[in-house]
């Protein structure tokens, strides 16, 4: 089969593999689309070598299953389906309360091992699963629902993660409206009656915020002043930081409102440089929280499939055959893809 691969820093290519065999608890997938995430491009441009041998790069796929091991009950060849991109343990604490995102499996760093960034990806012809990570959609565009395992599935699990912020006549600020940020935008609609501001250096991305519901959108260089001086200089109840440098960073800090919620999810180092000292002018106001977010669970992957089934979501894709996986790896890389890039074998 074909497979998009990790060869070292900075190099990817397509790759002839062998069909992957499965356990007797395992699923065979054939994929039907799979999602080019930023934390592949992380992966890409890490400075030095993560893994002996190529990986199969994709943590964000759906397909039919084409083969069921032995053990296997309750799924059958031909389902259609996305994969819960967090393969846990599914028996501490953690797993069984229904936070496997942080499963105790996976000790402090808790980042449970993951298809694409640690086991070989779905960006492939086929791709073996564990059968109790695959999650069926119906009828649902698989060009939708791939991207729904993790552009939707980790801005759903951040945006509830900051629930208590979200009441009527609140407002929220998306900084960032790349292939997860115009998903928030989204799901902020549908779940709450907040105001959405979208944050965005390039105006396309605020057109697409539009599109996709947001209140306002504002260029990033002037945004902080004009979110205070929408807020009558108290600040947005939550911010969602999609992009995750210094420069969001800065922004998420000097325009969260006191009990408001800061919520990092891009994972590009930013520091908001917080510190213990008085609350006041630009620092860190009191009673603000702020929380590192990581994908999501499934409870969070269900619910966003259920806001895609009734239309109330739906994925800016563009679409690529596998074979120009590196032409779409270059266009996420220059900023160039509206919303999601999508490779379909």
């Amino acid at each position: 089969m074909r497979a998009l691969q990790y060869i070292g820093p900075d190099r990817i290519e397509i790759n002839d593999v062998p069909t992957p065999d499965i356990g007797p608890l395992d699923l065979l997938l054939r994929v039907g689309a799979a999602g080019v995430c930023h934390s592949d491009l992380t992966l890409l441009h890490f400075p030095m070598r993560l893994y002996e041998q190529p990986l199969t790069l994709g943590h964000e796929f759906a397909g039919t299953i084409e083969a069921v091991g032995a053990a296997v009950e309750g799924r059958a060849v031909g389902e259609r389906g996305v994969v819960y991109l967090l393969w846990t343990c599914g028996v501490c604490r953690e797993c069984v309360s229904g936070d496997q995102n942080v499963c105790a499996a996976a000790g402090r760093t808790a980042y449970p091992p993951c298809p694409g960034l640690h086991l070989p990806g779905g960006m492939a012809d086929f791709v073996r699963i564990p059968a109790d990570s695959f999650v069926p959609i119906g009828e649902l565009d698989f060009l939708q629902a791939a991207p729904i395992a993790d552009a939707a599935l980790t801005s759903y699990h951040a945006i509830r993660g900051a629930r208590e912020q979200l009441w009527p006549g609140a407002t929220a600020v998306v900084i960032g409206v790349g292939g997860l940020g115009h998903v928030a935008v989204q799901i902020l609609k549908a779940v709450s009656a907040v105001r959405v501001v979208a944050v965005d250096i390039e105006q396309d991305k605020l057109d697409l915020a539009a599109e996709c519901g947001a209140d306002l959108g504002l260029l990033g260089d002037a945004a902080a002043g004009q979110i205070l001086e929408l807020t009558d200089g108290r600040g947005a109840e939550a911010v969602f930081d999609f992009v995750g440098i210094d420069a969001t960073a800065k922004l998420a800090v000097e325009t969260v409102a006191p009990n408001g919620a800061y919520r990092m999810v891009g994972i590009g180092g930013g520091d908001p440089e917080l510190t213990a000292g008085p609350a006041g002018g630009p620092g860190w106001p009191w009673g603000a929280s702020v929380r590192k977010s990581l994908a999501g669970t499934k409870r969070d992957l269900l619910e966003s499939l259920a806001l895609a089934r009734s239309g109330k979501l739906r994925v800016q894709v563009e679409r690529f055959d596998l074979d120009d996986g590196p032409e779409a790896f270059a266009r996420l890389d220059n900023g160039k893809v509206r919303g999601r890039a999508v490779l379909v074998p």
